[in-house]
């Protein structure tokens, strides 16, 4: 399979840098993401949590941390 991607003004550097395989690096990540998005989708599926559940949550966990860094 081949993929086209457009890289951004900010990492043209990687011009400079030839001896570096791309398509290997960039291989290697699409895999470890596509392996994270698989390992949180099985433990997402095993939840009993609803959709409001986890906004509830995470607004609890949102409101103390910013609680938490506004007193440091």
């Amino acid at each position: 399979m081949e993929i086209k991607i457009e890289i951004p003004e900010e990492l043209a550097f990687m011009k400079q840098t030839p001896n570096i395989d791309w398509s290997i690096l960039v291989g290697k990540l699409i895999k470890s993401k596509l392996n994270r998005i698989a390992r949180l989708n099985r433990i997402i599926s095993k939840s009993k949590l609803t959709e409001q559940d986890v906004e509830e949550l995470t607004d609890k966990i949102n409101t103390s941390l910013s609680q938490r860094y506004e007193e440091s």
